[in-house]
């Protein structure tokens, strides 16, 4: 594999740039940063200091990656990081800001998929295989697990967590946490159903989606997962909730309010 950099790129001396990777016409890739194998940064693309990324991401014209924390009281010098793993694809004017605290990151999994003008703010954390549609927004420190989807327009407030295989409805408006499994929409959000699609595409079925409903008929009546098998799914379902909200949990929609 070679590495092949346009002759109008700007690429620090701090930059390390792993075998294969491509950079574009009037790219800048700023140092320190660390650039996986087979990496595409295309043209106008710009990756900012302390910004780690693994193998095989595609970086589209004008994203900007490991941008200041939007923080008033951030100080620049801070080493703080993004890290992104590997087959990441970033869109169009899409923006990871770097972390906040020393020695820290803001994090993207593997195997995501930003679209344009979509935002990951300061200290976030996202899973894999979590598609942004255009203009998702999250907040700062917010947790999102693996295979989330997010709407376009979806704006999700600090410290927020989604859970994984939780699919947000365009525009909504997440104020709380979002349990994993269901669906969200409205401003503000609530739980609506379950994710039946994204939960039987990734082979979660049979007497497995059936542990997964019971689990969600129970929250939604505000009762306990006693006697409920222990099943992946709700092995990670009880973890999850374990560990504790910052802001709560959206509540369930109310069919019959609904309708009225």
């Amino acid at each position: 594999m070679t590495t092949s950099i346009h002759p109008t790129a700007v690429i620090s001396p701090l930059a390390r740039l792993a075998e294969g990777v491509s950079v574009g016409p009037y790219a800048v890739i700023d140092g320190p940063a660390e650039i996986g194998m087979g990496c595409r940064i295309l043209a106008h693309a710009v990756i900012q200091p302390w910004v780690r990324m693994g193998k095989d991401n595609v970086v589209h014209p004008g994203a900007v990656i490991g941008g200041l924390p939007q923080d008033l009281g951030f100080d620049p010098a801070t080493e703080t990081w993004v890290e992104l793993g590997d087959a990441n694809v970033i869109r169009e004017a899409a923006t990871i800001s770097r972390a906040t605290k020393p020695g820290t990151s803001t994090r993207i999994g593997s195997h995501c998929y930003l679209m344009n003008n979509s935002h990951v703010g300061h200290d976030c954390a996202v899973g894999d295989h979590s598609i942004f549609a255009s203009g998702a927004t999250l907040g700062g420190h917010v947790q999102v697990g693996d295979r989330v989807f997010l709407g376009g327009g979806v704006m999700t407030h600090q410290f927020c967590r989604i859970g994984s295989y939780a699919m947000l409805q365009g525009l909504a408006g997440i104020n709380k946490d979002v349990l994993p499994y269901m669906m969200v929409g409205g401003r503000p959000g609530k739980h609506y159903r379950l994710n039946l699609i994204g939960l039987r595409r990734a082979g979660i079925d049979g007497e497995r989606l059936k542990a997964v409903s019971a689990a969600m008929r129970r929250l939604k009546g505000q009762r306990g997962l006693e006697g409920l098998p222990d099943t992946p799914e709700l092995d990670y379902l009880r973890s999850w909730l374990a560990a504790g909200s910052k802001r709560g949990i959206l509540p369930f929609v109310d069919i019959h309010r609904e309708a009225d």
